[in-house]
Formats: C-alpha cells, sequence, structure tokens
C-alpha cells in the first residue's frame, strides 16, 4: 500500500523539482509515470527533462508510442498507468484516484504555491484521498529546505 506524498512548490518551480524527484524515484529502481492536465505543458516538460543537467539525463518518453510499456520515464496526459509505474507523479492537477495510491508505492502530487488555483486543488486532492483511507504526507520548502509538515500515518 502506497502513500500520496503533497509537495507545495514555493522556492523552485516545477521544472526544478520535478527532475529531482524522477532521479530519488529513478535510485530507488521505479519506473515513474508523470500526469498532468495539459498536453502543451507535457511537451514544454518534455523539453527540460531532454536539456537537463547533463550528469543527470533522465530517460523518458511520451505516452502514444509503441514502447511505452518500456520507458522509465513516461510523460501522459491520459489516465492509466502505460509504463505499470510503481510511482505516479501528477502534475497541474492531474486526477489521481485512492484506488492509484494503494497500488503504487509512492504517487507525488507537485502544485505551485504561488498558484491559488493549484493550492485549492491540492487541498481537494488531500481531502479526497485521506477520506478515501491513503495515507498522505505534505511537504513544503518553504525555508529553502524540504521538511515534511504534516504525516497521517503520525496522526
Amino acid at each position: 500500500m502506497g502513500a500520496a506524498f503533497f509537495y507545495h512548490l514555493t522556492q523552485n518551480p516545477l521544472e526544478v523539482t520535478l527532475p529531482l524527484l524522477l532521479e530519488k524515484a529513478r535510485g530507488a529502481g521505479w519506473t515513474v509515470l508523470v500526469r498532468g492536465t495539459e498536453a502543451a505543458h507535457i511537451d514544454w516538460l518534455d523539453e527540460k527533462l531532454w536539456t537537463g543537467r547533463d550528469d543527470a539525463f533522465l530517460a523518458h518518453g511520451r505516452a502514444g508510442g509503441p514502447h511505452d510499456a518500456m520507458q522509465p520515464i513516461l510523460l501522459s496526459t491520459d489516465p492509466g498507468n502505460p509504463n505499470n509505474a510503481p510511482c505516479i507523479m501528477g502534475v497541474d492537477g492531474a486526477e489521481i484516484t485512492a484506488e492509484e495510491v494503494n497500488a503504487s508505492e509512492r504517487v507525488c502530487i507537485l502544485f505551485d504555491g504561488q498558484n491559488d488555483e493549484a493550492m485549492d486543488r491540492a487541498r481537494r486532492q488531500w481531502k479526497a484521498l485521506t477520506d478515501a483511507g491513503c495515507a498522505a504526507q505534505y511537504w513544503s520548502e518553504e525555508t529553502g529546505r524540504w521538511q515534511k509538515k504534516r504525516d497521517t500515518a503520525e496522526a
């Protein structure tokens, strides 16, 4: 049974934080599904990942190709998990179900702390997932370092 980790982005933008989390997930041996809501933003993330740091290349692909199941990191706007990733990362308020949290090793929900709509969406996701019995953690970088601010397992 997995848990949902909510990452409140206040110091660094998505294009900085996402690659760091992807590196950690890959380091744990996990394949990853990155789920967004807008194709244009997924295109932008795709470009950022291809042009990232030379010392931390993150092999990845876009969903809809013939080799989705083999991708170590798959970027998608669709529901489902074509690469059977034990780690799902939701961006831009992408829908993550309680069933997906429970079937995964980890779900990461990244949201922009400078965007009121993103904050409201994250709050609704937290409530829906925890009301469904999912374990959840809330992480904030407001001090410049990531700190766990809440953990339902410790409540």
